[in-house]
């Protein structure tokens, strides 16, 4: 199910997948800069976690509904973004624990509007640490500006960073996990290890 939201930036899309039954939350993933809500990764994580009872909704971006291929600046990212929830929060789509997600860019809208947005869990895929070889410019503040449970399923051969280097950013705080999956920053090697480590962290939460 699809649904079109109007956004300041123009209009958005809701994927919908609902659980077979009553859903025990809801979770809602941002595609990232290079690819749309049919990413590999996010379609296994859709399909696993509708399978375990959550009511999945993934966002595509106005810039990418409108086809175009540059995405605009991470604040109107965010705007789109909340729009949308405002409207899925207004039609009571928005049921149970709110856990808020994404690929790569579309994490870390998850990131920087999990407080605003009341999530009880982030789900960061593939989290862009730093533009690839250039580690001075870290994004870590995004990470460790999460107050919630926040969980980093990130490829072992990630250019835009390590494993390893996203643990050390997150070292310290509390309710912070890294998964380190086979692959690049695309996930796409094995989706079923990716999903499989997202519904094990979505279990404990």
């Amino acid at each position: 199910m699809t649904t079109d939201v109007q956004t300041p930036l123009g209009l958005a899309r809701a994927h919908l997948t609902e659980p077979s039954t009553a859903p025990i939350g809801t979770l809602v993933l941002g595609h990232g800069a290079g690819g749309g809500v049919e990413s590999a990764d996010l379609v296994a994580v859709t399909s696993q976690a509708a399978g375990a009872g959550w009511r999945v909704v993934r966002v595509e971006q106005p810039w990418r509904v409108a086809g175009k291929r540059i995405a605009p600046a991470p604040a109107r990212l965010d705007e789109g973004w909340s729009a949308v929830l405002q409207r899925l929060r207004a039609h009571g789509l928005l049921a149970g624990r709110l856990v808020l997600g994404g690929r790569s860019a579309g994490a870390r809208v998850a990131c920087r509007s999990a407080a605003e947005q009341g999530a009880a869990g982030v789900l960061a895929l593939a989290f862009p640490l730093h533009p690839p070889g250039r580690p001075e410019k870290s994004r870590a503040p995004e990470l460790t500006g999460v107050a919630v449970p926040l969980v980093v399923v990130q490829g072992e051969t990630d250019a835009f960073g390590a494993p390893a280097d996203v643990a050390a950013a997150l070292s310290g705080q509390a309710g912070a996990s890294v998964y380190a999956v086979p692959g690049d920053h695309s996930l796409k090697k094995n989706v079923d290890i990716v999903a499989a480590a997202a519904l094990s962290w979505l279990g404990d939460l």
